[in-house]
């Protein structure tokens, strides 16, 4: 039995683990260093230090990999399950369908609900944001968002009147503000807009956070809440004090609504306000009112639609699966899980197109590749170098040329579809369709592609020793079976390099594709670079990208399990 200490493997000389080993075995207590301490705690830490030390040189291509490879990952796989603007952007009708039986159309409660979510959100500009995204379910949400942020500021209105025809105390922006503020919070609004009357402030500087009164919560909720949301997005969007500004028609509804309920309202005020909410609140019983349910309807008539609810229902959710479900030809609907329509199945289509097209283009490089690779490793020296630089020159090349010259090349007035009319093969009214299907990518991505797979098998190649060929004929074995047992068995780890190399690059491929795939030859990555670029559908980009990656790791996997990554050599 022998160890690091005895033995062929024994390790001499000054290195660190030996000093350690040998400041445990001194007989006389531990060993100490120059400053007085144990020798085994100072070598400890100057191995620390090397350890640091070696942190920090790798530590800018660490952080270079988790911003730039691992971060997007990680944003792509959130972006593919994150749902959060349908309850960032109507909290309150969220909230108000969860009782929703999903067959009639929603009561007056959720039509309320809606009313106050879509002030706030028109006010901040998210209303089309949210409606985008919803129209990805359904077609026409868009519209309808569009069109109710348009109108729904003249919800309340009648309200608005109401109160101001009562009093035209009411419409004063300070009416409100003395009403709901507290007292601190008056004082330095007073001063903050003295001094932009002024022009003696900062250019940036903002108004003063708003602050409710003591106790307006308890007797006006509904009205404090709505004038809190007024005076955020007049603070933050405009810049604007809510002194300044008369509050939003929807105000004025939930006022009526609060001194409905709470008839003692003005019992809990002081001075002016306590004379405005005892007045008010005897005359609102006599306040014409509004149909909320029927005012949506008049709007945009979608509203009355039991899908358009049910959608909103659907995906309100923080996160959802809608986009996976997408991105497998199935959809999310009040129902439940169903398959998308006959014709708008494509995704399934283009998973399978793109991992059959890029096996072809694999095996064409193989096929291509490998003589010319053989050819390179057994010329004189001088010769392969010369042709290798022909087969490193297209990476001199733009991408965008070398695709567009395959247009020129195999469109049906091109160059070869003349040659070939020119010879008699073809005639001139039945030209080849080479170009904008299948055929075309395949051809000019197994070109761009094809140096991905000669350098791999050139490099191992080039150390397979000829004398091992010469021994296997000398031995009575032909050319074909000294090539069959004994060469092309060491060459498999650069096939395997090279279609490792040319399948992954292949099957994320979108700008060869788009360019002469046509309707046919296109990739799945084609429309994940629409939906990012056109539709701005992110979420399902991000989930057809998830599963993409998904694939290539299962495949990857498959061949560590079947061939062995190990056996995967570059030379």
């Amino acid at each position: 039995m022998t160890d690091s200490t005895t033995g062929p493997d024994q390790v001499t000389g000054a290195t660190p683990d030996n000093a350690i080993r040998n400041a445990d075995r001194a007989e006389d207590g531990p060993v100490l260093a120059a400053d007085g301490k144990p020798l085994k705690a100072s070598l400890h830490r100057a191995l620390r230090r090397e350890k640091l030390r070696a942190l920090g040189l790798i530590a800018p291509l660490l952080i270079f990999v988790l911003v730039t490879f691992i971060a997007p990952i990680a944003d792509m796989l959130f972006r593919s399950v994150e749902n959060q603007i349908v309850t960032e952007t109507l909290p309150r009708t969220v909230a108000a369908l969860d009782d929703w039986d999903g067959q009639e159309v929603p009561d007056e409660r959720v039509f309320d609900a809606l009313a106050r979510d879509m002030i706030v959100a028109v006010e901040e500009k998210t209303h089309t944001r949210l409606g985008s995204r919803l129209n990805y379910e359904t077609t026409g949400i868009s519209s309808l968002f569009r069109q109710t942020g348009r109108d729904v500021d003249d919800v309340g209105e009648l309200y608005a009147d109401q109160f101001i025809e009562l009093d035209e105390a009411w419409e004063e922006p300070m009416t409100w503000a003395t009403l709901m503020g507290s007292e601190d919070y008056l004082s330095e609004a007073r001063e903050w807009q003295a001094r932009a009357d002024e022009g003696g402030m900062f250019f940036d500087e903002m108004p003063p956070s708003f602050e409710l009164r003591d106790g307006v919560s308890d007797v006006l909720p509904q009205t404090s809440e709505m004038f809190q949301q007024f005076a955020r997005v007049m603070r933050e969007q405009n810049g604007e004090a809510p002194t300044g500004e008369e509050p939003w028609n929807i105000t004025y509804l939930t006022l009526y609504e609060d001194l409905s309920t709470y008839t003692d309202a003005a019992d809990r005020f002081s001075g002016q306000s306590a004379e405005l909410i005892e007045q008010a609140a005897q005359a609102v019983d006599g306040f014409e009112t509004t149909d909320m349910r029927q005012t949506f309807l008049d709007i945009d008539e979608d509203w009355g639609s039991a899908e358009t609810w049910g959608t909103i229902e659907a995906f309100s959710s923080p996160y959802t699966s809608g986009y996976f479900l997408a991105a497998a030809d199935l959809q999310l609907t009040p129902d439940g899980v169903e398959r998308q329509p006959e014709d708008q199945r494509i995704y399934g289509l283009l998973f399978k197109r793109t991992l059959f097209m890029s096996m072809v283009i694999m095996f064409s490089c193989i096929a291509l590749g490998y003589p010319i690779a053989y050819l390179l490793s057994n010329l004189p020296m001088r010769t392969s170098n010369l042709l290798l630089i022909l087969v490193l020159l297209p990476f001199w090349t733009s991408l965008l040329v070398r695709t567009s010259a395959w247009k020129v090349l195999l469109q049906q007035q091109g160059v070869i579809n003349d040659v070939l009319v020119w010879i008699g093969i073809v005639g001139d009214d039945a030209r080849l369709q080479m170009i904008n299907n299948q055929f075309g990518t395949i051809v000019a991505m197994t070109h761009i592609l094809l140096p991905f797979m000669i350098l791999p098998l050139y490099s191992v190649m080039k150390t397979i020793p000829p004398s091992y060929m010469r021994a296997a004929k000398s031995l009575g074995a032909t050319n074909f079976t000294a090539f069959r047992r004994v060469y092309f068995p060491q060459s498999i780890p650069g096939i395997g390099a090279g279609c490792i190399l040319v399948f992954i690059l292949s099957i994320g491929y979108y700008i060869t594709p788009e360019l002469v795939g046509g309707t046919t030859g296109t990739f799945i990555s084609n429309r994940i670079a629409y939906h990012i670029s056109t539709s701005l559908n992110w979420g399902l980009a991000a989930a057809l990208g998830s599963i993409l990656l998904v694939v290539v790791v299962v495949l990857y996997w498959l061949y560590d399990r079947i061939v062995g990554i190990d056996n995967v050599s570059l030379g």
